[in-house]
């Protein structure tokens, strides 16, 4: 794939990229079926299991993930030579990028310059940490003896934000204060956490079923460690996939032929890759909206045909993951005890510390909109300060300036974590601190949620200001004590979750020569079912799994000196964006019985001060 970069690619090379991409789809949709099908299994078999003693109690807050758009004047480095030209940015609330050559233009309705999906980028705000970035990536490949001069951003950038993405070209832009690159900064980040955990938050069946069957393709290709490969939709995670495979031998072919030196060629390269990554997610996208009707079809037929059996179904995977058991025990628990064990507190208690203290964030924030809140209703019950003052508690969710005190506890761990979890093979560490932003942001967005909707039960017109900033108070204490109780089971699901992402593909590799030889020997037993439900590899990992689990669970006990931190391991793995939980009408009538309204008959007291609005408080 030589040739100018700038340039489309021709005819050959789009030809054996679309074979790249059949080849990687014929390849992974066999996988994708078999979790279509397990994922199907897990699904029923929760329904039909026993539930958890404590489930949410929190109500779900209806509000879907989101950004607020964001917009201004910035000004970008593009063109043909690259040079900083002003434009209007705007992000939309869906995490996609857009720029203008003008704010009118936008107004009015035109056409972008040019736009992008924030998936997979890292924003950096030091023109010296890009520069070396940017230096680096043709480095093995340039002869620095004949180089000229760079001249490529080698004037200073006041206020940068650059966009730097491992398959795409890089987005250069420069804010004219330092207010302007804070508010960007957020706004950006947000949204490349929006787009990147979009399968993460997602409890689907087929969302589930794709995630896994990623990792299995994977290591069928002998990559076992996690990494931040899951990142984005599942057309731009193929495609991510592909890329990884690819790169190397893309280096090695186009390099050479590349025209520059220093930055330029730097330059060159990431705007080839672009055409790379452009022309594979289209056939990534075509290739999985092709398998779309199979899927649909194939889950309809999966729903009916393993309800009926799912008591047979799981009988026979207890035999055999019995049997298994039996037989890798010596290895797995050598395994264990040798590699895992060491090194499990250290990170049981690193994964704590991070939840901890977002939470405590979360917590103190929460608190603080709640007392703003009472205070406002003491002062001014009807006017329109105390419905702004509502409307703001309601959007502290989704403000990022607001958040950020929660979100950089998360980031705090990065590099303690990430130093524990490397030997092991995890690359995941900005999935791992998207997770838990994501985490702290629903369980502020269930507690206002449920503030505002027992709030709004709570007050009526027969209240004085006293009485109802005391109802209010009420609540308040019952939503700290339902989400004490919530942050509680997540912290413990994200622990056993992120524990087994560190070290579930660690010890299926270490155990890959020596017990995957076993397993020909329970084909025949899992075949007679005639399940796709059923593999022996499935079985052979859930095995490794609950071992692995049955010891972050007692190092769980250990550290928070809890009688009982079990839940199912599906409940524990599951991130709470889309999570079922109690049902909000019958649990806003349990509560509405401990705010009893005045009854209609009889005399109402008269209110010192006007009351609030019916309604005022909802969210």
């Amino acid at each position: 794939m030589g040739g100018r970069p700038s340039s489309p690619l021709d005819k050959q090379q789009r030809q054996h990229l679309r074979g790249q991409v059949d080849t990687l789809m014929r390849n992974f949709l066999p996988c994708y079926r078999g979790q279509l099908a397990a994922s199907i299994l897990r699904q029923i078999s929760r329904e039909l299991g026993p539930q958890e003693p404590a489930g949410s109690q929190l109500l779900r807050s209806k509000k879907l993930p989101r950004v607020r758009e964001h917009r201004g004047p910035l000004t970008q480095l593009r063109g043909h030579p690259p040079r900083w030209q002003p434009i209007f940015c705007v992000l939309r609330g869906d995490g996609r990028l857009e720029w203008f050559s003008h704010k009118e233009e936008y107004e009015n309705g035109g056409h972008p310059l040019g736009s992008t999906a924030l998936t997979g980028y890292t924003l950096l705000t030091s023109q010296r940490e890009y520069l070396r970035l940017l230096d680096a990536l043709c480095s093995d490949s340039l002869d620095h003896t004949q180089e000229e001069p760079d001249s490529l951003l080698e004037v200073p950038v006041s206020f940068p934000l650059f966009l730097q993405h491992p398959f795409r070209r890089h987005l250069c832009f420069s804010a004219a204060t330092r207010e302007a690159q804070h508010a960007w900064r957020l706004a950006l980040q947000g949204g490349i956490r929006l787009r990147g955990t979009v399968l993460q938050r997602s409890q689907a069946p087929a969302a589930r079923a794709f995630l896994d069957a990623v990792r299995l393709y994977r290591q069928h290709q002998g990559h076992f460690g996690d990494d931040d490969v899951t990142l984005g939709s599942d057309a731009e995670v193929l495609t991510a996939v592909l890329m990884r495979e690819q790169l190397p031998a893309l280096r090695a072919q186009t390099l050479p032929g590349l025209r520059g030196s220093g930055r330029a060629r730097a330059w060159a390269w990431t705007e080839l890759l672009d055409a790379v990554h452009a022309a594979v997610l289209a056939g990534a996208s075509a290739g999985l909206c092709a398998f779309q009707p199979e899927k649909d079809e194939l889950l309809a037929s999966l729903e009916k045909t393993i309800r009926p059996d799912v008591d047979q179904l799981l009988r026979q995977r207890a035999r055999v993951a019995g049997r298994l058991r039996t037989d890798i025990r010596g290895p797995l628990e050598s395994c264990l005890h040798r590699e895992v064990d060491p090194q499990l507190p250290r990170v049981v208690q690193t994964l704590l510390r991070t939840m901890e203290a977002s939470l405590e964030a979360v917590r103190t924030l929460l608190a603080q909109g709640m007392d703003r809140l009472s205070r406002r209703l003491r002062q001014s019950p009807s006017g329109t300060q105390l419905r702004r003052e509502v409307y703001s508690f309601g959007e502290m969710p989704w403000d990022l300036a607001l958040m950020q005190t929660c979100y950089r506890e998360a980031e705090r761990s990065h590099g303690r974590l990430g130093q524990l979890a490397a030997p092991f093979g995890f690359l995941g560490m900005q999935s791992l601190v998207f997770g838990a932003q994501d985490l702290a942001q629903q369980l502020m967005a269930d507690a206002v949620a449920t503030f505002l909707q027992l709030a709004d039960q709570c007050l009526t017109m027969a209240l004085n200001c006293d009485q109802a900033a005391q109802r209010l108070e009420r609540v308040r204490g019952r939503v700290l004590k339902k989400f004490k109780s919530d942050g509680g089971l997540a912290q413990r699901r994200f622990i056993r979750g992120w524990g087994l992402c560190i070290f579930l593909p660690f010890v299926l590799s270490q155990l890959e020569p020596s017990c995957k030889k076993e397993l020909p020997e329970f084909e025949g037993d899992v075949l007679a079912m005639g399940s796709q439900a059923l593999t022996t590899e499935g079985i052979y990992e859930d095995v490794i799994r609950g071992c692995l689990l049955q010891r972050i669970d007692r190092e769980l006990k250990k550290t928070l000196g809890a009688n009982d931190v079990s839940c199912t391991l599906d409940g524990c793995l599951e991130v709470p964006w889309e999570q079922e939980g109690a049902d909000e009408e019958t649990e806003a009538e349990r509560e509405g019985g401990t705010c009893p309204r005045q009854p209609g008959s009889g005399a109402q007291i008269q209110p010192l001060c006007p009351p609030p609005s019916r309604g005022t408080f909802r969210s």
